[in-house]
């Protein structure tokens, strides 16, 4: 596989030329990448008006996913989150909402507050954990049937934090049959088109799906995809560029393009059968995990997601029981220990995490207690919220109050109260329970 940025890079490097150009560090190594950390120079080509290396570069990526349209970013999803939303929002008829699973990353919430926009919130039909909202297409259909003016788009978030996978198949199918598109925040999902049968949601039926490359694949941290997908009916790519570059810096990393771009060849030479390899390991750290007295609930393929409250202990403990071991989770709280896994994990990886777990000694289940809040009542629209003159309150004082920005770390990054809802009691449980002290709500 062809890797036109990479190339490029290293060659101008090779050159040695006088750097009279951004950076400011001139390729004078601190770090140790700087030589390979450029802007767009002459034959650099520029991403937001690609004609050149990074065009080849994308045609590739494209050809692999099996996308109308894929175009990188390097700022992450959250990046591609805001570009797809506008996309849709540019597609769709002045004024209508759009329609959103309630477990939403917060970038959501910033794109809603810069373009106006009226959030119709989809919730589960029976209690969740903050972090899943599963929505099932006959939930779906009657929603829709419901509603006196149609959303613009439907926005879900599959794979969610727990490895919960939404049935994008039959989402689709509704979506189509009232002509709005489905968008798919798959952040930690961009391998799932290289598993031996394809669990994609651009394969699955999604017309915009934006992938954070740098979570599961061999990426530099900021390096993401938004895909257009070849069959949808909306003429999303020829703004495509300019919806990412509304919610980009005119200055993206050559470092990140550079590995977006060798990812290419990762993913063109074998990637499948190492994902596969992967599974299987996986698969196996469970069962001698449950063979522990674990409960492991394993839904996304590449994440193995420990159940503490099944087993009477706080995913916090179980995560300690790595940090002894000197091994890093993902993400841990109250219920559950989330443990993410690529062909870049060693076998001796997994051994660690098998001893560093002591068996299970009369472990009794209590009721998990991150529940989905009650729906807090809108006060404000999403902009006028975050927009608003705010001031910061302790969690216990703020009942009743509207809340102005989210408050939630990364991760999950999935808002407990919506800026521009007025705050419940259960929200400022959720708030101590995630260690949230205070938060800034709409000046009074």
């Amino acid at each position: 596989m062809h890797t036109p940025i990479y190339d490029f890079v290293k060659k101008y490097g090779e050159r040695g030329a006088v750097r009279l150009h951004m950076p400011g560090h001139k390729g004078n190594p601190l770090l140790g990448c700087e030589p390979m950390d450029i802007t767009e120079i002459k034959g650099a080509d520029d991403l937001y008006h690609a004609a050149g290396i990074i065009r080849q570069s994308e045609e590739n990526a494209s050809g692999l996913f099996g996308s109308k349209k894929t175009f990188y970013a390097t700022g992450g999803s959250s990046q591609c989150i805001g570009a797809m939303v506008y996309l849709a929002m540019l597609h769709g008829q002045k004024g209508r909402p759009i329609l959103a699973a309630r477990n939403a990353h917060k970038a959501f919430l910033h794109t809603c507050a810069l373009l106006d926009l009226e959030v119709v919130w989809l919730y589960p039909q029976k209690e969740s954990p903050l972090c899943s909202c599963t929505i099932f297409p006959e939930q779906l259909e009657g929603i829709l049937n419901a509603m006196e003016v149609l959303p613009f788009a439907l926005y879900i978030t599959s794979p969610d934090y727990l490895g919960g996978m939404a049935d994008i198949q039959g989402l689709s199918a509704v979506c189509r049959s009232f002509g709005i598109p489905l968008l798919v925040d798959n952040a930690h999902g961009a391998y799932l088109r290289f598993l031996p049968e394809s669990m994609h949601p651009l394969d699955l039926g999604a017309d915009l799906c934006c992938d954070s490359a740098h979570k599961t694949l061999p990426v530099l941290t900021g390096g993401a995809y938004l895909h257009i997908a070849k069959e949808t009916s909306c003429s999303f790519e020829g703004a495509g560029k300019q919806a990412l570059a509304f919610f980009g810096s005119t200055s993206p990393s050559y470092l990140v393009l550079q590995s977006l771009d060798l990812c290419n060849r990762v993913l063109a030479e074998g990637y499948k059968n190492r994902i596969e390899a992967c599974i299987g390991q996986i698969k196996y750290l469970s069962l001698q995990l449950e063979e522990k007295g674990y409960v492991v609930r394993n839904f996304e393929p590449l994440k193995l997601v420990l159940d503490g409250a099944a087993i009477g202990l706080e995913g916090v403990i179980l995560a300690e029981f790595l940090r002894e071991e000197n091994i890093e989770p993902e993400f841990a709280d109250e219920d559950t220990l989330v443990l993410m896994f690529t062909p870049e994990n060693t076998e001796e990886d997994f051994q660690k995490i098998l001893q560093a777990f002591p068996p299970v000694i009369g472990g009794n289940g209590r009721r998990k207690k991150s529940i989905l809040p009650a729906r807090g009542a809108r006060r404000l629209s999403i902009r006028e919220a975050m927009f608003a003159k705010r001031e910061p309150l302790p969690v216990e004082q703020a009942l009743g109050r509207i809340c102005a920005v989210p408050a939630v770390s990364c991760p999950p990054a999935i808002p407990i109260a919506v800026s521009g809802e007025e705050i419940t009691q259960e929200m400022i449980g959720l708030f101590l329970l995630y260690g949230i002290e205070e938060i800034e709500v709409v000046k009074a």
